[in-house]
């Protein structure tokens, strides 16, 4: 497949996503939709998410939806903007990951979170956001971020340029977890 042609369907899937995306639309406060509501907007959605993120480079988004998912469905958190989050993690830090444990984490070096996100206009308007990217890299890498590397993937796949402190700056909250925030605790799946 030649690269025109490639790059002619990745637009076609990206416009069929965006279509797609404005049926996902709702007529009541995001913080007030039921799991089931949730669920079906997500079902809706989740093509549109994935064919977005995949047609960069970026080597997570390429692989992502093959590791664990953390969560039976998105979550409506505070940070991150307001949105629904639905975190997937590499085997390497998946087990630790889904303990949801509140004080001394360690995750491995080369564990790997990858959050899909969307959130919804004032209008009930559906709105694609990034592929948030968590990785724990070697002791000494990036120390003053405890070792964690952030980045992410806008919708339309291109990288997002984010600032490593905007990131740390919150999930240090959490530096008993490794700066670790989880999923809502109704929609978790633990290890097994």
């Amino acid at each position: 497949m030649t690269r025109t042609t490639t790059t002619a369907i990745a637009a076609f899937l990206l416009s069929a996503g965006a279509a797609a995306a404005q049926d996902c639309s709702i007529d009541k406060d995001p913080w007030d939709l039921t799991g089931e509501e949730v669920t079906a907007v997500y079902e809706c959605l989740e093509g549109a998410l994935v064919a977005g993120y995949q047609n960069g480079d970026n080597p997570v988004a390429a692989v992502y939806r093959d590791w664990v998912p953390t969560a039976t469905r998105p979550g409506l958190a505070g940070p991150h903007g307001e949105r629904f989050l639905m975190t997937f993690a590499n085997e390497i830090g998946a087990g630790t990951y889904m303990e949801y444990a509140f004080e001394g984490v360690v995750m491995p070096v080369g564990s790997i979170l990858a959050k899909e996100s969307f959130r919804f206009n004032d209008d009930g308007g559906l709105r694609r956001g990034p592929l948030f990217i968590m990785e724990k890299v070697a002791e000494g890498t990036a120390d003053e971020y405890d070792n964690w590397v952030y980045s992410a993937v806008q919708p339309n796949g291109n990288a997002m340029g984010i600032s490593q402190a905007f990131c740390h700056d919150c999930h240090v909250a959490y530096s008993d977890q490794d700066n670790l925030g989880y999923p809502l605790e109704e929609v978790r799946i633990t290890a097994e």
